[in-house]
């Protein structure tokens, strides 16, 4: 990682630099998930802001909001943003459509595999969460829960979040949040849990008895 005064993609490359305001993608580090936003590209390079310090490394992918993949390295990075070159030269129009298909656009989605529990009417069960949004997070669990039941869900990383059960498809079960994370705040949690993930084991429960949701 080579920190300091960053080089503009031009310097990086020859190729016509696109601009992006906002569009939200993915970092893949060595196979974990973290939340960016892309704010230029060209066929072989990208500029994207982190929200928070760029994670060490071996293997580095952008990811889109269609689920386009591209392996990258890192080049640069200072303050909140990095730039990265491509393995090999892309197609930089289908990177900026990111065209989703026929499907409406929604918030993208973080995949993870990380252990958490799970609290409703009054028992502790153990759950697998899969991916999340800033809205909305899909679970999976044993234990068969009802139509929009209050649940709470602690996990590392992040505040005990108060949702709902919004669909079911046993043992998968999809949750809406009661309050939704800002962007920042999300990606931050992502990061810490992340960061337990890799250096804390054999956390119990938090416990506490559910309550609304204010």
């Amino acid at each position: 990682m080579i920190e300091g005064k960053a080089p503009s993609v031009e310097e990086l490359r020859g190729a016509p630099r696109f601009t992006l305001l906002v569009r939200m993608a993915k970092l893949v580090v060595d196979g974990r998930e973290y939340l960016c936003v892309l704010r230029d590209a060209s066929a072989t390079g990208c500029k994207v802001k982190l929200f928070h310090a760029m994670p060490q490394a071996r293997q580095i992918e952008l990811e889109t909001g269609s689920g386009d993949r591209y392996p990258m390295d890192l080049m640069w990075y200072r303050d909140d943003h990095a730039g990265f070159r491509f393995h090999h030269e892309i197609d930089v129009h289908r990177l900026i459509e990111d065209n989703r298909g026929i499907y409406p656009k929604r918030q993208i989605r973080v995949r993870v595999e990380q252990k958490g529990y799970l609290y409703a009417d009054g028992q502790t069960h153990e759950v697998t969460v899969r991916d999340i949004s800033q809205q909305g997070a899909c679970v999976e669990i044993s234990h068969r829960l009802m139509l929009r039941q209050l649940i709470k869900l602690e996990m590392p990383g992040f505040p005990a979040i108060y949702a709902k059960v919004c669909w079911r498809q046993q043992p998968r079960h999809g949750l809406v949040f009661e309050t939704g994370f800002g962007l920042d705040e999300l990606a931050n949690n992502i990061m810490k849990m992340h960061d337990l993930s890799l250096h804390v084991s054999g956390r119990g429960p938090g416990g506490g008895q559910m309550r609304a949701a204010s």
